[in-house]
């Protein structure tokens, strides 16, 4: 059933209650005896509903989740809630009263930018997209900050908006992810024509690994990571033209470059960072070099090495007890001298697989002592770092 309507009814409403908290292992035996007052068809809606749900939690928390209606691609796309909050107390502290959310999907942003204060047009031409936008926005008190309009986003007058905000589709059901941005839909050319034109402000959503050189020249370029994983870069237009951020939830921590040279290469120390997702791909690896007064372990690999502690939220660190030339059999002989039972593989510049490297190097546990192995390089020759992490 791809009809949301019959799920918007009373009969629906109660059944998506009934069968919310349904386990899958147990949805057959739900779903016959559901169909004994109930078609079957608003059956299958409803426990696929539930099961829609019960994904987004990850997305959306609890509460929310349990109120709002998904489509699994809206699932799969939407902003994290964290993430588009985030986006939208930017756009509110710039002073935006109203944005065009174009290219909308199930409205996660349009709900973000309105619990913020700011009215939301949302346009999807998806017909099954734009009423669980709909839907949302009702579900969760919000219908009269946001207007969801069924229409292509190339054809819809922005002009009577403070800000543009626009998240073009960058999968396809044939091709899966794309990573050219002139084959996102709409392509980023329209995007950033259209964002140029806003009367104050623009955000463009785009794929974290979006090379620097295809950035504008008139965008500020920002990588957020929520918890650690990448989950975005945005393009904003009417902020900081030429300004390459990384921002790190929650906090929000956010580090802006200074035009940096690349750290010096230094000998492995005692402590060793990982600098966050959004630090690397923004290419804000050197300012966090700098902070911590550490080097590179090589010239190629986004690893910096001290010989002290400073605590940054930029980085994780760990301190480094040996270093190795990459051999399995050593490691493995370590492993049981070392009684480990738990081993955690991490890797820079090596093509060794971290979960092949785990099944050979540690069958079996030899105690309950843990280690973090990094395969990477070190001054050019494959090397095994083995630590722990700093808390």
């Amino acid at each position: 059933m791809n009809d949301l309507a019959p799920l918007l009814t009373p009969e629906g409403r109660a059944l998506l209650d009934e069968v919310r908290d349904t386990d899958p292992a147990h949805e057959l035996a739900v779903a016959t005896r559901l169909r004994r007052d109930h078609p079957a068809e608003l059956v299958s809606a409803a426990l696929g509903q539930a099961r829609l749900r019960q994904r987004a939690v990850a997305k959306f928390g609890a509460e929310d989740a349990a109120r709002m209606f998904f489509t699994p691609n809206g699932v799969e796309q939407s902003t994290r809630r964290s993430v588009a909050a985030y986006r939208a107390e930017r756009l509110r502290a710039a002073g935006v009263r109203s944005v065009a959310d174009l290219c909308c999907g199930i409205g996660g942003d349009a709900i973000a930018l309105a619990r913020a204060g700011i009215r939301v047009l949302a346009v999807d031409r998806d017909p099954q997209t734009a009423a669980a936008a709909r839907a949302n926005a009702e579900a969760l008190g919000l219908a009269n900050l946001i207007e969801v309009r069924e229409a292509d986003v190339t054809e819809v007058d922005t002009s009577g908006y403070d800000a543009v905000f626009v998240d073009p589709a960058r999968r396809s059901s044939k091709r899966g992810r794309i990573f050219d941005p002139e084959a996102y839909s709409p392509p980023l050319s329209w995007a950033v024509g259209t964002a140029l034109g806003a009367s104050r402000a623009a955000a463009l959503k785009i794929a974290p690994g979006i090379p620097h050189e295809a950035v504008p020249a008139e965008a500020e370029a920002e990588w957020i990571s929520d918890g650690g994983d990448v989950k975005e870069a945005v393009l904003w237009f009417g902020t900081a033209p030429g300004t390459i951020r990384a921002t790190l939830l929650p906090g929000p921590h956010t580090l802006v470059s200074r035009g940096l040279p690349d750290p010096e290469v230094r000998p492995v120390g005692r402590y060793l960072y990982e600098p966050d997702g959004a630090v690397v791909r923004s290419h804000l690896v050197a300012e966090v070099a700098e902070t911590l007064d550490g080097g590179l372990i090589d010239p190629t690999i986004a690893y910096v090495t001290t010989d002290t502690l400073t605590p940054t939220p930029y980085a994780t660190a760990y301190e480094i007890t040996d270093r190795l030339p990459f051999n399995l059999k050593k490691l493995k002989a370590l492993l049981r001298e070392r009684e480990v039972g738990v081993l955690t593989v991490k890797k820079r510049g090596s093509a060794v697989e971290p979960e092949e490297l785990r099944r050979k190097a540690l069958p079996k546990p030899h105690g309950t002592a843990s280690v973090t192995v990094f395969l990477t390089r070190v001054a050019g020759a494959p090397t095994m770092l083995l630590g722990h992490p700093v808390r």
